[in-house]
């Protein structure tokens, strides 16, 4: 049984940092990109970042691009997501997933075959 697990959420100042973190279980985690996305109240799931397998190349939203950083560890089997100059545009729910990597859709939710539950981000002003 695969299971993705977020942590690291919470509340954080405008400009502040957040590291989030996803443990997988369950799946090979080196033969999978992982990648994050996030949907926001009234607004559809959009793409975050991704990573591929070996950690050789990393892909960004355009939101997102130069403040948040995407890494793994796979001896953990854990990725991360280092957020950083967040604004208020940046709450919601975050999600790790993990994409087969034969799919190679990394920015795109059908492209992932599993998810986790999710962890909250809320931004103060």
């Amino acid at each position: 049984q695969v299971q993705l697990v977020e942590s690291g959420g919470g509340l954080v100042q405008a400009g502040g940092s957040l590291r989030l973190s996803c443990e997988a279980s369950g799946l090979t985690f080196s033969s999978y990109a992982m990648g994050w996305f996030r949907r926001a109240p009234g607004k559809e799931r959009a793409f975050v970042a991704s990573i591929r397998w070996n950690g050789g190349s990393a892909y960004y939203g355009d939101s997102v691009k130069g403040r948040f950083t995407i890494s793994r560890d796979n001896a953990k089997n854990t990725v991360y997501l280092q957020m950083n100059s967040l604004t208020p545009e940046d709450p919601a729910v975050y999600y790790c997933a993990a994409a087969p990597e034969y799919k190679g859709r990394y920015y795109y939710p059908d492209g992932y075959d599993y998810w986790g539950q999710g962890t909250q981000v809320t931004v103060s002003s």
